[in-house]
């Protein structure tokens, strides 16, 4: 009975060990809750860029959109559809504490379409398109004065074919910043 009264002990002294060494990156604040942390990238700390915010550098007013999550800037959608696919919303997200965090900044929504469908039918799709994409950044605290929608429809595709695998890669929301 003793030998697994100590075994027992053990064993709960191993969990309670490991629980704790699982937990002991997270930074806490005064108020004993995790820290907010920025998007991480590899061999960075807290989730930022070496020398500044997790968007680049406060210090020498340059922006890094060519790394982490705000390096991808296309949304891509499901065919005669306006709806942002899961897979696609952490994107918009950045983006969105990109330009929240960063009042000056402007960005431009371009909405494309495949080439089914009118060319009527397919300006309005990628305008609705572009209108959820800003729809979402509103949403997560960006101001309406910093967007602009464009809307191409099908006339600047992305790629050139007829077929599922181009049309897929057509059926985009691009964020163009208006200064890069």
């Amino acid at each position: 009975m003793r030998a697994r009264t100590w075994w027992l002990t053990g064993l709960m002294i191993a969990v309670m060990l490991g629980g704790c060494a699982a937990r002991g990156n997270k930074k806490v604040d005064q108020t004993g809750a995790a820290a907010r942390a920025g998007p991480t990238t590899p061999g960075t700390r807290a989730g930022r860029y070496p020398g500044g915010d997790a968007y680049g550098s406060r210090a020498t007013g340059r922006d890094n959109l060519t790394r982490g999550p705000l390096a991808q800037r296309v949304i891509y959608f499901a065919y005669d559809s306006d709806e942002i696919l899961p897979a696609s919303q952490p994107v918009v997200v950045a983006h969105a504490g990109y330009l929240a965090a960063r009042g000056e900044r402007r960005a431009v929504l371009e909405g494309h379409a495949d080439e089914r469908g009118t060319a009527e039918y397919n300006i309005a799709l990628a305008e609705r398109r572009a209108k959820s994409v800003e729809r979402l950044l509103r949403l997560q605290g960006v101001d309406g004065d910093q967007l602009r929608i464009l809307s191409y429809g099908e006339e600047k595709p992305a790629v050139s074919g007829h077929e599922e695998s181009f049309w897929q890669q057509n059926r985009r929301v691009e964020i163009v910043y208006s200064d890069q």
